[in-house]
């Protein structure tokens, strides 16, 4: 994958993140109601891949003023992933050379890599984790869970620990996917399969979006490290 490819495929998976966060404050108040309206328009726009690099400043600008707005993130990592994302690949539109847009670009491949691995190893460390207890909260107490049926889960101790073991490890483990393109595809396949039930079952929807938008960026930096 060319560097240009792998930028425009980002663009193009983050309008829907983009999107998917405008129409959450489209029945709001003002004046975040007017932002979330601008910056679906916005964010069409850059799916057709007009005038890139002003629309990206644009939709950056926005970013700024709801940041402004609520005092910090609106909805915490989602978010921050989101200003990440937008600002690598603007960034890597007006890069003076190819050197500082690959500086760019990588610094998204890194964060990416790492956010994986860092989610991994604070799991990893949290007692609550290792037996599979902070699973059984989730579904047991809190009001994640879209339905009933699936608080049930709460009663078998041992699916939940397999499956925080199972998170955990795949995490941890994400970083070595680089050493080869089959397992980075398919580790990448395997994280947007943990969003997408993420989403689902907890109703984590911004996550599904926004993290795949860095995977075509991963996926070039692969390439470029290794031929």
């Amino acid at each position: 994958m060319s560097i240009e490819q792998a930028v425009r495929f980002a663009e193009i998976i983050m309008t829907f993140a983009y999107l998917q966060q405008s129409l959450e404050f489209v029945r709001g108040l003002q004046p975040e109601k007017a932002l979330g309206i601008v910056r679906a328009v916005l964010s069409v726009v850059l799916f057709i891949g007009f005038q890139t690099v002003y629309v990206e400043a644009g939709l950056l600008i926005i970013a700024l003023m709801l940041l402004h707005r609520f005092q910090g993130p609106y909805n915490g990592g989602s978010d921050c992933m989101s200003i990440l994302v937008l600002l690598c690949l603007f960034l890597s539109h007006i890069a003076p050379s190819k050197f500082w847009q690959e500086m760019a670009l990588g610094y998204l491949a890194f964060q990416l890599t790492f956010s994986y691995f860092q989610s991994g190893y604070i799991k990893v460390i949290n007692p609550d984790w290792r037996s599979g207890r902070a699973l059984r909260d989730v579904f047991a107490l809190t009001a994640y869970p879209v339905s009933e049926h699936l608080r049930e889960w709460a009663k078998s101790p041992r699916l939940l620990w397999c499956m925080s073991w199972s998170v955990i490890l795949f995490e941890l483990v994400f970083p070595l996917s680089l050493l080869c393109y089959t397992t980075l595809i398919i580790a990448l396949s395997l994280a947007a399969l943990f969003h997408l039930a993420n989403a689902c079952l907890f109703g984590l929807n911004r996550f599904f979006w926004i993290w795949p938008a860095a995977y075509p960026v991963i996926i070039w930096l692969q390439h470029r490290l290794l031929h």
